[in-house]
């Protein structure tokens, strides 16, 4: 492959994961009724993250200390979330309230929405050649970022499951690209 053909894949491929980030962020945001890291924050808690402590749920969804401080005063003023004692008596653990896992229910549907309807312009077989596509390229991504935390360097924006829907990826039935391919990575490591 040539060189222009690399660069306007590579170009191609940036323009649509910034179109697809900001379409599926304006739903987030609209479905959550906030902006900033409050969609990750509500899914993250309801996905897989609920009753962790303040300093747990900054590192997901990429935040200072004083930032995610901030967001849980937000969302529990809204009545979103609830703060309770900690695992070690020590720390705050954030709870969603009824009010708060619908709004995360919301952000999840808004979010399969903005992506899905692109989707649907997809024939079947386009649509089955691009599953194998994704699971790579998610793959090659996760590489990168463990790659960034063995250096040392946080990942911008938090992790990158934090927006998931972990029923839709196939996470309960092992089926996650990212999630296997850490599980590989940590086993391989354990080998050597």
């Amino acid at each position: 492959m040539d060189e222009s053909t690399k660069a306007r894949q590579a170009n191609l491929l940036a323009v649509l994961a910034l179109g697809v980030s900001d379409r599926a962020r304006r739903a987030e945001e609209t479905a959550a009724g906030h902006g900033s890291a409050a969609p990750a924050a509500l899914v993250a808690l309801h996905e897989f993250l609920g009753g962790a402590s303040i300093d747990q749920l900054r590192q997901v969804v990429g935040l200072t200390p004083s930032g995610a401080v901030r967001l849980i005063d937000k969302l529990s003023e809204i009545g979103l979330v609830k703060r309770g004692p900690g695992r070690d008596g020590r720390t705050v653990a954030v709870t969603l309230t009824p009010r708060g896992n619908e709004a995360a229910r919301r952000v999840l549907a808004a979010r399969h929405a903005a992506t899905e309807t692109l989707l649907d312009k997809l024939n079947t077989d386009e649509r089955e050649t691009l599953t194998p596509l994704l699971e790579r390229l998610l793959q090659e991504l996760t590489a990168a970022r463990l790659g960034e935390r063995a250096n040392a360097k946080s990942p911008p924006g938090g992790w990158l499951c934090r927006l998931c829907a972990f029923s839709a990826c196939g996470r309960d039935e092992s089926a996650c690209p990212v999630a296997v391919f850490v599980q590989r990575a940590a086993d391989h490591d354990l080998k050597q």
